[in-house]
Parts: C-alpha cells; sequence; structure tokens
C-alpha cells in the first residue's frame, strides 16, 4: 500500500469507538490515529507539539473528517489544508449531516467525497473495507504530491513546518 495511514478527526467518542472497531474487524485497526477536534487535526498534520513524533504520528495516507467539531470545524481544517499548498491530502468527510447545503460547502472546500455515518455494524465495516481499498491502495497521486516523512506541511499562517 502506498500511504496506509489514517487519520479520524472526530469528536464523539461513540463513533471513534465504532470506527475502531470497524478498522480492527478490516485488519486494519493499527493504520488508524484519532484526533478529537479539529485544531489536534491540524497539529497532527503538521507534525507539531504532541504529534512532533512521526514513527508513533506518521503521515496519513487519508484523513476521515467529521463537520462539526470543538476548537475547529472540519470545514476549517479542509480550508487549512488546502491553504498549505504543499501536499494533496484526500479528506473524506464523514457525517451525520444530510444537509445539501454542508455537502456542498464540503466539497467546494476541497472535500474528496462525503459519507454520511453508516449506522449498521455491518455497513461501517464494509464502509471501512470500502475506503481502504480505494484510498489507501487503489488511488494515485503524483509523486510530487505524494507525502512522505520527510515532506513538510506548510502552515499557511506560519511558514514552511518540517
Amino acid at each position: 500500500m502506498k500511504n496506509p495511514h489514517v487519520l479520524l478527526a472526530e469528536d464523539d467518542e461513540n463513533d471513534v469507538l465504532f470506527m475502531q472497531r470497524a478498522f480492527e474487524r478490516a485488519g486494519a485497526g493499527q493504520r488508524l490515529q484519532v484526533v478529537p477536534d479539529g485544531t489536534d487535526a491540524i497539529d497532527y498534520l503538521l507534525g507539531q507539539g504532541k504529534f512532533a513524533d512521526r514513527t508513533k504520528y506518521p503521515l496519513p495516507g487519508l484523513l476521515l473528517l467529521d463537520l462539526n467539531m470543538p476548537r475547529k470545524t472540519g470545514f476549517e481544517v479542509m480550508h487549512h489544508i488546502r491553504q498549505s499548498g504543499s501536499i494533496w491530502l484526500p479528506v473524506v468527510v464523514v457525517t451525520a449531516s444530510t444537509a445539501d447545503a454542508d455537502m456542498r460547502r464540503a466539497f467546494e472546500a476541497g472535500a474528496s467525497g462525503y459519507v454520511v455515518k453508516p449506522s449498521a455494524p455491518l455497513d461501517l465495516r464494509d464502509f471501512v473495507e470500502a475506503v481502504l481499498r480505494y484510498w489507501t491502495k487503489w488511488n494515485d497521486v503524483p509523486d510530487v504530491l505524494r507525502p512522505t516523512t520527510s515532506t513538510p506541511i506548510v502552515d499557511a499562517h506560519r511558514g514552511a513546518i518540517t
């Protein structure tokens, strides 16, 4: 796999638990990292603060992102990622919102996909397996956009961070 690590930005503890179980059932529990809010998602992607150790917190090949989180929303996280301009990171919004306005806004902000949270455990496992198969195995990007452990992610407000 090109980059099998997945970052889940989700503030609901029950949804985190269900997603962790789905990843474990899909045989990919070790690939999932979780952050509880948008600020931690950005810090994780920048490799700063408590996320500076890239061995413990590897750059993800995919971000699963809730929209309604504390500190920074999913929309703000996507804006930050797309403004950085240094790498292309697929972002799949996983949310309870079925509102067309949220879906439109998410794609305008740079979402690669939009999924209403599956509620049945088997559907969630199927979702995880499909996401892993497509985004971390089959999808490809040019080498210049592919993140590596040495790729700096640019913080639009502070400059390059390595």
